[in-house]
């Protein structure tokens, strides 16, 4: 195909150069003035993204959380909006505003993989943006704005290549995988060269305090002063209430943080339910073996491995068994040999699984689709069995599908099954709102991926109040995960502020 420059206009200038006219054209006259306004605009006051946006729905929220970063935070900000709010359309929002005011044309998005390509959709189709899903030899150079995986971009010969570009803008969803500061990923986002950035996380912290330290140290080097000042200031805020106001009042300096009461949109209600599981005697007397593992033998003695086998023990006997056959593997001796194989006997005589009883009660009175949510592959394959034989059709879902297995995994649960059952990474990147029964099978030491798991379905356009079922053993170790829940949700409501029920309120 031949591109040759179009050329008709000469014969009408000609003709009115000859003429001596006509100059005027209201239409002409009307553009041209309305370019020159926009240039002209002497501040940030108001936005000018939102009118030519024809495409999407702006939400009075998404619009005051984009002009607050642009106004008053100079474009480096963590957006930290309860998920399902729409941080995604905030900073597509942001970036559009920069770009029309000519301040921002080359950027870099990070996003987890499974999250590239819906991004790409978004600001193309919504906001008019260019964006493009970088492959493995995408020319980065040639490309104003690039949508990249994060552990693609933190690697060679990734990395290399992005540090030669100069980025106007950074963005990074789901940014709290960047809570450990000796991770390659922080360590990479901490040298790129940053003119604005966003980080958007509905959980900026999920464990303790020291993750907001190193978020607002990406954005702002020094605005939480360094590392040894603010663990001499906030590490021990839960002892000083004015330590904990002044903490806040720095991070909400750099943070915007809308809550689903606070937007005008009327939310349907979470219902968060803690169900107590009781174990049968057999199912107590290999609880109970398994604990006494690292008193006899040393491969036990690490608490992390001996805290795996008593949460897996929680879950099925099919978790417990797989890691207790790879300690098998393991240079033993002949007394260890035998103590676990006594174990690993008693398990596979085991015939009730008393968490999944309690699932299925729950699952057959919702009478409506359910998902649950599991931490170990070998229980994920468990309840699809179980629940098969008792009549009830499930589909598994794994966060390392690729985008179109997800789409076509969600569409057999809308329109067929009535359990999804999802490992942990199934937390992310899926909407279901459609579903409004939500069980914790396993819980996760952190409140965050709780939070994330709910997200799932009780974001807008949910039309139901959402049941959340957090089920949990009596005397075992997921007593003390829920003690610990408590205290890392008290940590985060103290610097980021309150959090929606994840957890049954304590009468």
């Amino acid at each position: 195909m031949i591109i040759e420059r179009f050329s008709n206009w000469r014969e009408g200038f000609t003709e009115r150069l000859e003429h001596d006219g006509p100059w005027d054209s209201w239409t002409l006259y009307k553009m041209s003035y309305e370019t020159e306004k926009m240039n002209l605009i002497p501040d940030f006051s108001g936005l000018q993204a939102p009118k030519l946006l024809t495409n999407i729905q702006l939400l009075p929220h998404q619009v005051e959380a984009a002009q607050t970063v642009i106004e008053k935070m100079n474009g480096k900000a963590i957006l930290a909006d309860e998920v399902g709010l729409g941080k995604t359309i905030e900073a597509g929002l942001i970036m559009k505003e920069y770009m029309i005011r000519g301040i921002v044309k080359k950027v870099l998005i990070l996003v987890p993989a499974s999250l590239q390509n819906q991004w790409v959709t978004e600001l193309n189709v919504r906001f008019f943006i260019p964006a493009i899903a970088y492959r493995k030899n995408t020319p980065i150079e040639h490309y104003d704005v690039m949508v990249m995986s994060m552990d693609t971009a933190k690697k060679s010969p990734h990395r290399e290549k992005i540090y030669e570009q100069n980025y106007d803008m950074i963005i990074i969803d789901e940014a709290h995988k960047l809570k450990n500061h000796k991770t390659q990923i922080y360590e990479f986002v901490q040298s790129l060269k940053k003119k604005f950035c966003l980080l958007l996380t509905a959980t900026p912290i999920q464990n303790d305090v020291f993750e907001i330290f190193y978020l607002v140290s990406l954005l702002k080097p020094g605005h939480l002063g360094n590392y040894e000042t603010f663990q001499a200031s906030f590490s021990a805020t839960k002892n000083s209430i004015d330590g904990e106001k002044y903490l806040k009042e720095l991070v909400n300096q750099v943070m915007v943080r809308n809550r689903r009461q606070d937007t005008g949109i009327e939310w349907k209600t979470r219902k968060v339910h803690t169900i107590p599981v009781r174990f049968t005697e057999e199912e107590r007397r290999v609880y109970d073996m398994i604990g006494e593992l690292k008193t006899v033998s040393s491969i036990f003695s690490s608490s992390f491995t001996m805290v795996t086998l008593l949460k897996e023990m929680c879950s099925s006997k099919e978790a417990t068994y797989l890691t207790l056959n790879k300690m098998m593997q393991k240079g033993i001796s002949n007394e260890e040999k035998e103590y676990i194989d006594m174990i690993m006997d008693k398990l596979a005589n085991l015939e009730v699984n008393s968490k999944a009883e309690k699932v299925l009660e729950i699952v057959k009175n919702a009478d409506d689709k359910v998902i649950i949510f599991t931490e170990y592959r070998a229980t994920q394959a468990f309840l699809q069995w179980y629940l098969h034989s008792q009549g009830i059709s499930s589909v598994l879902f794994n966060g390392k599908f690729s985008k179109s297995k997800r789409d076509w995994v969600r569409q057999l649960f809308r329109e067929r099954d009535q359990v999804l059952i999802a490992t942990e990474s199934g937390g992310e990147g899926i909407n279901l709102q459609f579903c409004h029964h939500v069980i914790n099978y396993d819980l996760p030491w952190n409140p965050m991926k709780l939070e994330q798991r709910i997200g799932r379905v009780h974001r807008l356009g949910q039309e139901e109040d959402v049941h959340i079922y957090n089920l949990a053993i009596e005397n075992t170790i997921e007593q003390k995960i829920l003690d610990l829940l408590e205290s890392k949700i008290d940590v985060f409501e103290k610097v980021v502020g309150d959090l929606d029920d994840i957890l049954a309120r304590k009468a």
